[in-house]
Parts: C-alpha cells; sequence; structure tokens
C-alpha cells in the first residue's frame, strides 16, 4: 500500500543554512602529473574558503561533451575549443552557426571530454607550427566545406577505422607528442576556468570503442591534477575490458579517476553482456572488478533514453520518450531490451545473489554529447542542433540524419548531470560522482532526491526534515541496504525547475530477479500533483495538458512545484535481492521540433512527439540479503 504526501504548490525552504567551513584539499599534483598552471597551494586555499553545507546541495553539469579536438566535430565546421566550452558553461556567449548563443544559465561544472582517438591529429590540423600541420590530407581537411564532402572525408577516415576490430592512426598521425601537447592542452584550459565554489572543472576525456559497430563508449572522469601524460585510445584497445587494466595501471601510480558508459542503446547487446570478452561467463572477479571500474552510467543523451523503450516495456506508460528508434537504422543495429539501463541494474540481482558481486551497480547521470562546444546546451526551447550542419539549420533537423547515428528529428537536446555534494569543489563533486549520490535530467534543473531505511519515518514534515532523517536513520540514493529483518520505507523528494514545467508525479521502479535469473519489476506511483486517485491497478490518470501546438506554449496550471512523499515496500522478502530507483515527471511542454515548426511558420513532423514530459532519474537503492 502506497503512504503518499500529496503537495500542490508550494515554496521550498533552502538546505544551505548548516553551513561550515571545512574541505579535503586537493591532493597535490605527483611527478607523473601534467603541471599545473595554477598553484597548487593557491587552489587548495581557495578550496577550504568554501563554505560546506552537511545536508549538501544540488549541482548541475556536463561531462559528456566535443569540442574542435574531436575529430568528428571539427570536420562538421567546428572550430570552437575547449576554452570556448568553459566560457560557455559559464555563461558567455558563443558564436554556433553564424548566430549568438548563450545558456539560460551557467553550469555549476563540466569536463571537456573529446575523444582519445585522433586528439593528437585534432591538435595537428589546428595548431599552425605543429608537427603534421603542413600534412597535404590536413590542408585538405581544412579546406572543405561542402557538408557531402566533409561526410566523405568522415568515412573514409574515422568511420570505417574506429569501427573496425583494429582501429589505427590514420596516416596523417604526426607522432605521440602531439597527442600529448593535445592532451597537456587541455588539461591547462580545464585548470584555468577551475572556480573553487563556484565552477568546477574536471579533467576528462572520452574513450570510442565501436567494435563490430556496437558502441562501447566510455568517459573517464579524473578526481584531480593527477592525470598522465597520455589518454587512452581505441588504437591502444577497443576491449573495455584493456580500458580496465589501463585505469588500474593509472590507479596504481596513484591517480583516482573512473569510466562511465553510454548509448548502451545502440550497444548491439554488448554493453551488459553475461558473458566477458573471452567467452566465459561473468564470474564474481569480474563483477567486483566492472563495479569498481565504472560506477555511473549515463541515461540519456542526445541520442536517445537508455532506460527503456515502448517497444519491451509496453506496460510502462511513459516509456514512449525520446526512443530514438533510427538507431537501428545505422550499422546494424538492432533494438534489444538487454540494450536498456532499467534491464541492466535489475540483472544486476540476479548477479549479486549468484555471484555476491553487481557488475551493473550504476549510479545514474546525464549527458549531451553535444559536438558543437556548446557545453550543457539541453533546452528545447533554445536547440540549435549538437551536430555541426547535419542539424544546424531547421531543414536539416527536419531532413538529416546524424551521420551514423540517428536521424536528426529523433535526436534530443540532451540530458544534465545531478549531483548531491556538500560544497562545489573538484574533490567534493568526483566524491559525489563515485559514491552514486546522483541523478540524470533530460534538461530541465529537476532535483530530486530518494532516502531508504526498514527505521526511516514515514510522511516527513518538510524537506530539510526528508534529508536529516534519511542521512541519520537510512541512506541515501546510490547506497546499499544490506540483511534487513522488516521492510524499508522510501522517502523521496522533487523539486520543480523554476523556468520549466510543472511536476506531474513521483515514481518508484522496483526490480528484482525470479529463480531463474529473468527481470521483473514493478512501477509504484508514490506522490503526485492535484486530487487524482489511482484505479485498482494502481493506474492514475494524466495529469492534463496545457501544451498550444499552434504556438508553442504551455501554461503551468496544471502540476506541482514541489512532491513529497513516502512509500513502505510492503512485498519485501527479506530474501531477495531488489533494486529501486525513482523518477519524477513534468506535465507536457513542447518538444524542440515544435519550437522549430511554430517559429518558422511549418507543419509539425508526424512521426515524432510533438510534446513531451520531462523527466529526471536518480541513482538506485540496493538491497542484498547478504
Amino acid at each position: 500500500m502506497t503512504v503518499a504526501t500529496v503537495v500542490k504548490v508550494c515554496a521550498v525552504s533552502s538546505l544551505v543554512a548548516l553551513s561550515v567551513a571545512c574541505s579535503k584539499n586537493t591532493e597535490p599534483a605527483t611527478e607523473k602529473a601534467i603541471a599545473s598552471e595554477k598553484p597548487v597551494d593557491t587552489v587548495a586555499a581557495a578550496e577550504a574558503a568554501v563554505p560546506e553545507n552537511p545536508l549538501k546541495e544540488a549541482y548541475f553539469g556536463e561531462i559528456h561533451m566535443h569540442t574542435s579536438y574531436s575529430l568528428d566535430s571539427y570536420i562538421g565546421g567546428n572550430r570552437r575549443t575547449p576554452d570556448d566550452a568553459y566560457r560557455f558553461a559559464r555563461g558567455e556567449v558563443m558564436d554556433i552557426h553564424g548566430d549568438k548563443h548563450q545558456l539560460k544559465r551557467p553550469l555549476d561544472f563540466a569536463a571537456v571530454t573529446d575523444h582519445a582517438e585522433f586528439i593528437g591529429e585534432m591538435y595537428s590540423a589546428q595548431v599552425e607550427g605543429a608537427p603534421g600541420y603542413d600534412n597535404p590530407t590536413l590542408v585538405e581537411l581544412r579546406g572543405l566545406n561542402k557538408v557531402e564532402d566533409q561526410r566523405a572525408w568522415f568515412v573514409k577516415y574515422v568511420v570505417k577505422n574506429n569501427r573496425s576490430s583494429s582501429p589505427q592512426h590514420p596516416p596523417f598521425y604526426a607522432g605521440e607528442a602531439t597527442t600529448k601537447s593535445a592532451w597537456a592542452m587541455n588539461f591547462e584550459v580545464t585548470n584555468k576556468y577551475y572556480q573553487p565554489g563556484k565552477f568546477t572543472t574536471l579533467h576528462g576525456f572520452e574513450w570510442t570503442a565501436a567494435p563490430n559497430g556496437g558502441n562501447m563508449h566510455r568517459n573517464i572522469i579524473f578526481r584531480d591534477n593527477n592525470v598522465p601524460e597520455l589518454p587512452f585510445s581505441n588504437v591502444d584497445s577497443s576491449d573495455e575490458e584493456k580500458l580496465w587494466d589501463w585505469i588500474d595501471l593509472q590507479r596504481s601510480k596513484g591517480m583516482t579517476l573512473f569510466a562511465v558508459p553510454h548509448n548502451s542503446n545502440g550497444s548491439k547487446g554488448q554493453m551488459f553482456e553475461s558473458i566477458d570478452n573471452s567467452g566465459k561467463p561473468l564470474d564474481t572477479a569480474y563483477a567486483k572488478r566492472r563495479e569498481s571500474m565504472e560506477p555511473l552510467i549515463e541515461m540519456m543523451q542526445i541520442k536517445g533514453n537508455s532506460e527503456v523503450t515502448r517497444q519491451f516495456w509496453p506496460n510502462d506508460e511513459f516509456a514512449n520518450f525520446e526512443n530514438a528508434d533510427s538507431l537501428a537504422n545505422f550499422s546494424e543495429r538492432v533494438k534489444r531490451k538487454d540494450n536498456y539501463v532499467r534491464y541492466a541494474v535489475i540483472k544486476g540481482t540476479h548477479f549479486q545473489k549468484t555471484l555476491g558481486a553487481n557488475p551493473f551497480k550504476f549510479g545514474i547521470v546525464g549527458g549531451t554529447d553535444n559536438h558543437n562546444s556548446g557545453m550543457g546546451d539541453v533546452d528545447e526551447d533554445n536547440y540549435i542542433g549538437s551536430h555541426g550542419p547535419t542539424d544546424g539549420t531547421v531543414d536539416m533537423r527536419r531532413t538529416s540524419d546524424i551521420d551514423g547515428w540517428i536521424r536528426a528529428r529523433e535526436s534530443s537536446p540532451g540530458a544534465l548531470t545531478g549531483v548531491w555534494a556538500p560544497k562545489n569543489t573538484r574533490a567534493e563533486i568526483w566524491d559525489a560522482l563515485a559514491a552514486r549520490e546522483t541523478f540524470g535530467t533530460s534538461g530541465p534543473r529537476i532535483r530530486v532526491r530518494m532516502f531508504a531505511g526498514s527505521d526511516l519515518p514515514a510522511n516527513p514534515a518538510d524537506a530539510e526534515v526528508l534529508v536529516t532523517e534519511g542521512y541519520a536513520k537510512g541512506v541515501p540514493m546510490g547506497s546499499t541496504l544490506t540483511a534487513l529483518s522488516k521492510a524499508p520505507t522510501f522517502t523521496v523528494y522533487a523539486e520543480k525547475d523554476s523556468l520549466s514545467g510543472n511536476l506531474d508525479r513521483l515514481q518508484i521502479i522496483k526490480g528484482w530477479a525470479d529463480d531463474k535469473g529473468d527481470t521483473q519489476e514493478k512501477i509504484i506511483n508514490v506522490v503526485w500533483a492535484g486530487e487524482r486517485q489511482q484505479d485498482a491497478d494502481g493506474k492514475l490518470p494524466a495529469v492534463g495538458n496545457t501544451v498550444d501546438l499552434k504556438t508553442a506554449t504551455y501554461t503551468n496550471d496544471i502540476g506541482a512545484s514541489m512532491l513529497m512523499g513516502s512509500w513502505t515496500d510492503n512485498d519485501f522478502d527479506p530474501q531477495q535481492h531488489a533494486v529501486y530507483y525513482a523518477r519524477v515527471l513534468e506535465i507536457p511542454t513542447p518538444r524542440w521540433s515544435t519550437y522549430d515548426a511554430v517559429r518558422n511558420k511549418l507543419p509539425l513532423l508526424d512521426d515524432v512527439p510533438a510534446i513531451v514530459q520531462e523527466r529526471a532519474w536518480t541513482s538506485p537503492i540496493w538491497y542484498t540479503a547478504q
């Protein structure tokens, strides 16, 4: 039975009052680190001076995007550097497609994650006087202006190579020194824009393996300035277990880093396999290793939502959200249930039971994969495309493809990562990510939290009580409950984005594996806006729809500004491993394609939704029987 507190519209009190001035200092760079342009003691002092909130704040950021130092971004006409991307993330105006473009609000944290593959080649292409700058193939690259010529060049030198079984550097690669120079440049720029307490920058890159055309990409994120001289690329290996070997090596040298997989929806069933890369069934050592290497997974980005798809979750009434069906039109991809995050986190409970460890113990984040240097450029009503000329005009967004991936009309602006951290510094943001106290949003800055515990009181009086009791008597999202003797209670809280739609409902998705290892699930409506009543099957009437498709407008006359409630799992079995995560939905609002159509007096596209219900997902809370 669901116990819920229904809140229509209310002001949300700030949780920032409990502040103290204390901090963990950033670890000094080791001899193997690239030298920082800011003195370590100066950075440490600035970090220590940032006030700390023990109840934690929500910070929003981007840990997956590309600049001109990614070859696929450069070939699409992007000449905006990591420097430009960080300036954009801080709220500065940037010229994209010949127009001025700007975020409505700055981000709190960011990481430029250019592809490790070809980063040296892009240094040669852009830095006059660099080794290889005068190579005829790079001279040709700099002169390409037509989309069809750019596509042909990209297919010739990148696509066939990168998706082969043994990717290699192209013939115009000028050597390892160029890769070191590009990585050092990124490092310096990332440090340049770090402002403890205001704007955190994290060192990172993307490992872009695509064996047999299946997406196995990972973003690698570092905690501090102790980073290697070279990133790891698919030229080094397109086997993710070899990537983990490399991460282990860096950790043995004192470095602190992890990997974040993304676009499991395009992985051809490879992302969440039940065998390792030698073909053997997963064992305990593998499960523990992957749990350490990959604490997070990207739920959504421009190439679709990887939570669920309506094809395999017909009973989830909200599964029809940015499904990116046209992924199956490229690289011989096939839609599979085991490509999706909900499948993986539930399947992980089976491995927890059989192996004593969970290879799919993922916290949730979001990203854009924007290739315009548009860090965190996720607003539906401000969308100008994400991949250069392939979707840089209204006509191209309606008719073109994002090469090798998706029809542009089916793409989305992408998602953001949210973390709950005591303060906005590198160590605290990274530690929150590593602890999985994270959430992903489909764009709006929805704040959402979940706690659980068998002694956690139901129906907290307010948000501060919910958080205080959650930490004192339970565990936050991203954590594990073990060997309980009675059913856990979950307390949940969500606050709307002040610039977006009101909230419809807050749900908990419970998952477990049956005796055969098959995944099972239940969706619980915990708390919702208005006076709606659930039917006998737990279904809730729709919140309504205020969208005017003729003007691409909506009103917040329905929904709630905040939702808070609790649910006790009365079907709880102390011997059954389980996983729980929360999903909060907004009221309907116009999709970006509707804004495009109305502004340009064009008909609505008839094969993509005209409206969306934006959402956010928390990291799970796991229950293990022992």
